[in-house]
């Protein structure tokens, strides 16, 4: 198996300056970052690329004095001014687009959710909140697995919002509930050491939750209703897995001799709301769940499991000692059945979710949707998904079944089938300039980093599920269970942890958080390239993708290079580094009503709480950020919808950091007092209501 790098102490920071704590990494992750990559893969595209001669310090040291001369105003802003105006003060900064007009939140260590002057926020719902009728108040100390599967689970991550058909002012919000930290969930827990009953409410805490809300006119408040719409699907729920992998050889278990029925869903992360009213969600770092994986015999298979990075020391949750399907010594083929885009269809809770695995098997931070609306191809549906992970990939599915309109329960059948056939692709980005890159950030000649690319394809299925594999020596199956390895066969581009990505519903331009890569450029690893124009990567960049969808070519632009704006390796779409607030290490994207990107951060590497920010894409605003909000001490911010009167995050643990835990409580949020800190889905809209950012 791969190995660890030395281990450190509990107060450690994150390798390579992310702001996440450890402790998130343990439980989240199965502290990815403290190993090696999984890619090893020699890509031809990186054979050509010459290893950086000026490392990225050295040019950061031969221009800082420039960088503080022209940058002092944003250098006070990263490091946190009491000022909001500060973030942003510039006479000459263009008056900022529709939907970002909002006094800029200063960076800070608060424990709070710290929001815009002149708007009011509340939480909708928290971890162990009732959902299904008949679950029990919330009670930290008596906790039961039989509770928590009707209760609201733990870390939520990607929310959405759904229309109910035929109830004004009633939706679905479905949430994501990524992973448990369980040292943060019991006062008594013991590290890798769960009791059967820690391990089943962590089980039930997990998954995704389907809850009524109502919306009160006039205003951005949101109600939740306990009452029949609503769902918790968990760990343990089962799924219908659908496309090449389904009946495989390598989906094939004790419980599922068939291969066709997988118990659960684990690892969610970001997700998307499809056209047809359904949500999707993606399953990320479900390495983490398994024990076991120096069990395994065979060379395939322990090739298999270490290109997903299955390590023993990575199982925080220890859910094989009372399940076997999570130990891979007695289920070695269980590992196979997560790494999917699963789909929840909210207007049934009687259905049988789906996993699609045309869309391959990866670390999918999420799936969302692009509907071509003109030409041959009008009604053509396709996918967008990025592999969270350092120096993995971006991919698109483009159906061959075009998109029935409407979200009734007929259009949702014919819809539920479109991500079952069709074609999977993976990206190559090649630079306009690659000659200029060195690793230090410097902007190519040209002004900016751009380039063109190739989407190349690995899998092709048909409407009656024959399947074609595009990589050589591979089956069809094997592309969609190994789709990791199809890849690298196929020289795509590594990438910067490709996280959240979405097509802009007014331009069709397609936008990727990259959060960061502190191996890039090290030992060993792929250098610096133009989409990836900084070794050591600790602050992320955001790039905008001109796709022709429904073919293979396309264009590209870094429309940032987040971190610091008095730092010279930065750049925000060539907008006034002294006007701009702060980003670091991008992970979930968003639009407003008018168009605007919005974008939340985790792990911020610049000595701030995490955040929200907007950032405008056009004209001479581009590159313009403002940040509307920030989350408690320890949270991460996830799944923002940005409506046109009120913002909704998911605030993700809370009170996560290093040396705390239920016992010795970091933060006391949403609750206050001595309260457990607790996840929370929170609501914000201007005082009075009204439109957000106007």
């Amino acid at each position: 198996m791969r190995i660890p790098l030395p281990l450190f102490t509990s107060s450690d920071a994150t390798p390579g300056g992310s702001g996440r704590a450890r402790v998130t990494c343990q439980y989240k992750c199965g502290e990815a970052c403290r190993h090696e990559p999984g890619n090893t893969s020699d890509n031809p595209y990186f054979r050509d690329v010459l290893r950086a001669d000026v490392s990225r310090r050295a040019v950061l040291r031969s221009s800082a004095g420039a960088a503080v001369a022209i940058g002092a105003t944003s250098l006070l802003a990263a490091c946190g001014s009491d000022d909001p105006a500060a973030l942003t003060s510039s006479s000459a900064a263009p008056t900022p687009p529709q939907g970002m007009d909002f006094t800029p939140v200063a960076a800070n260590t608060e424990d709070a959710l710290v929001i815009p002057e002149g708007y009011t926020q509340q939480v909708v719902i928290r971890w162990g909140d009732p959902v299904i009728p008949g679950a029990p108040e919330f009670d930290f100390d008596n906790q039961t697995p039989e509770a928590q599967a009707g209760q609201f689970g733990f870390n939520n991550d990607f929310a959405g919002l759904i229309p109910i058909e035929g109830v004004s002012n009633h939706y679905y919000m479905v949430v994501n509930q990524e992973y448990t930290s369980e040292a943060f969930m019991f006062t008594d827990y013991v590290e890798k050491q769960p009791t059967e009953q820690q391990a089943l409410i962590s089980k039930a805490a997990h998954g995704i939750t389907v809850l009524e809300v109502t919306a009160t006119p006039g205003s951005g408040e949101l109600t939740a209703v306990v009452g029949p719409r609503n769902r918790r699907i968990t760990a343990d729920t089962p799924f219908r897995l659908t496309g090449p992998a389904a009946g495989s050889e390598y989906v094939r278990t004790t419980a599922d001799p068939a291969g066709m029925t997988v118990a659960g869903t684990i690892a969610n992360c970001s997700g998307g709301i499809t056209p047809w009213g359904t949500m999707l969600s993606g399953e990320e770092n479900f390495n983490g769940y398994f024990s076991n994986a120096s069990a395994v015999t065979g060379t395939a298979a322990v090739e298999h499991l270490e290109r997903y990075g299955f390590e023993d020391d990575g199982d925080y949750h220890q859910w094989g000692l009372y399940d076997p399907r999570f130990d891979l010594a007695k289920e070695p083929n269980e590992a196979n059945r997560f790494g999917y885009v699963v789909e929840v269809d909210p207007h049934d809770p009687t259905s049988t979710p789906i996993k699609h695995s045309a869309l391959g098997r990866l670390k999918h931070e999420s799936a969302t949707i692009h509907v071509v609306g003109s030409g041959p191809g009008a009604g053509t549906v396709v996918a967008y998904s990025g592999d969270d992970e350092r120096f993995e990939y971006i991919y698109k599915f483009v159906s061959s079944r075009k998109m029935k309109t409407g979200v009734s329960a007929t259009a949702r059948a014919h819809n539920t089938g479109i991500l079952d056939e069709g074609t999977l692709y993976v990206a190559t980005f090649t630079g306009n300039d690659p000659d200029a890159i060195d690793g230090s950030g410097t902007l190519p000649p040209n002004g900016s980093f751009s380039g063109t690319g190739t989407w190349t394809p690995l899998l092709t299925v048909a409407a009656d599920g024959n399947a074609t594999s595009h990589v050589g020596g591979m089956s069809p199956a094997q592309v969609a269970v190994f789709t990791r390895t199809a890849a690298d066969t196929a020289g795509a581009t590594k990438m910067d942890r490709p996280e959240d990505i979405e097509a802009n519903p007014r331009s069709g331009k397609v936008y990727c958080a990259l959060t960061n890569n502190s191996k890039r450029g090290t030992d060993g690893k792929a250098a610096a390239d133009e989409a990836n124009p900084r070794n050591e990567n600790t602050n992320g960049q955001i790039i905008e993708i001109s796709d022709n969808h429904l073919g293979t070519d396309f264009t590209w632009d870094l429309l940032l290079v987040c971190g610091d704006p008095a730092e010279a390796d930065t750049y925000y779409g060539g907008f006034d580094k002294t006007a701009v607030s702060a980003m670091s290490c991008p992970d979930n994207v968003a639009f407003d009503p008018h168009g605007n990107l919005w974008v939340s951060t985790d792990g911020n590497a610049l000595d701030s709480n995490d955040g929200l920010f907007a950032v405008a894409l056009d004209g001479a605003n581009r590159g313009q950020t403002r940040q509307f909000l920030t989350v408690p001490r320890g949270a991460e911010t996830c799944g923002p919808i940005i409506g046109t009167d009120r913002v909704i995050v998911c605030v993700q643990h809370p009170g996560e950091q290093d040396d705390h835990s239920a016992a010795n409580p970091y933060s006391h949020w949403p609750d206050g007092g001595d309260a457990q800190p607790r996840p929370s889905v929170v609501a914000v809209w201007p005082e009075g209501g009204g439109p957000i950012g106007v």
